[in-house]
């Protein structure tokens, strides 16, 4: 990585591929300690309804990455038909089933379904998306919890590629809870609380109603921008700080003059890279990295219920 500061000819890529291998592999050695030790393999439910063919290809990517890892997976399938209260009865009755650890529902669901109530369903303690308020709360306690995936994904990068944020200016754009508030949380959080995911950095948190003059100002000004905002070119070059590191978490799909569609980001890559000290694309770089992630949280999930019971005996 060039120094912060200085701008390289050529950027450092923070393609996470090589390092979502590495988390595998590590996650994979884990897993097989886990079940040496008289443990069953740690489960995974990945629920999905309807027939939205991008929420079909996540969900059959997480389930191929949990296996490859000695994780047992299975998908459960509903009609966009279902009712409410039966998708519920159906976590409920996960929620009680001692075969599984983890239960993951893909998102979005249809619009006939309240989103917050549904993810509310998850036990706590399975919910390895970490939506749940009670996750979601620890969180903002800096208290050991189970951490949205991507927001996660967005730390691991940093860490794994020693991006100094302690006393580092970072600008997060969007707000989502789900995405943007985590990353927020742990970005300025104390590395001393007993999370261990404290950054330390002083965070700015941009928004739609932020006036476009002013996050450029607050962007020009940041050390680590981390933009999740589904918005394609948001984040041009002239709002980049020369040798900062851009994290993208925005993905797109656009249609380009020959009619073909590609996935692009929040970033204009081509030409903030000019600028950047590091920089992620997309796809391949937050996105396998929320997998593996992904992964972890299932079997932290399956070793804090194995505690338990262990206790409870």
């Amino acid at each position: 990585m060039t120094p912060w500061g200085q701008p390289g000819l050529w950027p450092e890529s923070l393609t996470e591929r090589p390092f979502a291998k590495e988390i595998k592999d590590e996650l994979r050695t884990k897993i097989h300690s886990f079940v040496n030790l008289g443990h069953r393999a740690p489960a995974l439910c990945c629920i999905i309804v309807g027939d939205d063919p991008a929420s079909h290809t996540y969900v059959r990517n997480k389930i191929q990455a949990a296996i490859d890892v000695g994780i047992n997976a299975r998908t459960i399938k509903y009609d966009a038909t279902l009712s409410e209260e039966d998708l519920i009865n159906a976590i409920n009755s996960l929620n009680t089933d001692d075969r599984v650890d983890g239960i993951l529902v893909q998102l979005p669901l249809p619009g006939t379904m309240d989103e917050r109530k549904v993810c509310n369903t998850v036990a706590p303690e399975k919910d390895v998306d970490g939506f749940h308020i009670v996750n979601v709360g620890q969180l903002c306690l800096d208290m050991p919890t189970l951490v949205p995936a991507t927001a996660l994904a967005v730390i691991e990068i940093l860490k794994r590629h020693k991006v100094e944020t302690f006393g580092r200016n970072a600008v997060v754009v969007g707000r989502s809870k789900n995405v943007g508030m985590p990353i927020a949380m742990m970005l300025h959080s104390d590395g001393h609380h007993d999370s261990g995911l404290g950054m330390d950095a002083t965070v700015t948190v941009c928004h739609r109603y932020t006036p476009p003059e002013q996050l450029e100002v607050f962007c020009r000004s940041a050390d680590i921008i981390v933009t999740a905002t589904g918005v394609p070119k948001l984040i041009k070059a002239n709002m980049v700080k020369p040798g900062a590191t851009v994290i993208d978490v925005g993905i797109t799909r656009v249609t380009d003059e020959q009619g073909k569609t590609r996935l692009v980001g929040d970033v204009d890559y081509d030409e903030v890279s000019k600028i950047a000290g590091a920089i992620t694309p997309v796809p391949g770089g937050v996105g396998p990295m929320t997998v593996a992630m992904l992964m972890q949280n299932t079997l932290q999930a399956a070793q804090r219920l194995r505690e338990r019971e262990s206790n409870s005996q």
